[in-house]
């Protein structure tokens, strides 16, 4: 069995404008504070979207963030048993590594790499 996708991303410059419009337009609710690192987004500006409270409760859970200085992009992140062990695969496969594992310690770690065609994608799994 495969591996699930368990969190999105939207990121931005303005996380507080792009947190206005995806719940004007999708009629999110959020709740604000940190990432879990501050390379994913810049400090008290990531809007937690709950996966729980979108459409029959099943949706995946997600953020709005960013903030000055922060590549635009949307991203998905998958979950991972090891988030060092998928980093290494993905580069044994032709994919390079941008970030992660970070942070370095606590509870959830997440890590970004880029496919062999640059596409930005995340996983997210167990601190080791």
């Amino acid at each position: 069995m495969g591996m699930p996708v368990v969190h999105f991303e939207i990121i931005g410059t303005a996380p507080g404008t792009l947190r206005d419009y995806y719940g004007g337009l999708f009629d999110w609710e959020f709740n604000s504070g940190d990432a879990a690192s501050e390379k994913v987004s810049a400090p008290g500006n990531y809007h937690f979207v709950d996966g729980s409270t979108t459409g029959d409760g099943n949706g995946i859970n997600g953020g709005v963030c960013g903030g000055e200085g922060y590549e635009r992009r949307v991203m998905f992140y998958v979950g991972v048993p090891d988030v060092e062990q998928a980093l290494q695969k993905a580069e044994s496969l032709g994919g390079k590594r941008l970030m992660g594992p970070e942070p370095a310690s606590g509870d959830f770690t997440v890590g970004h790499f880029t496919d062999p065609e640059g596409n930005v994608v995340g996983v997210a799994g167990p601190s080791a």
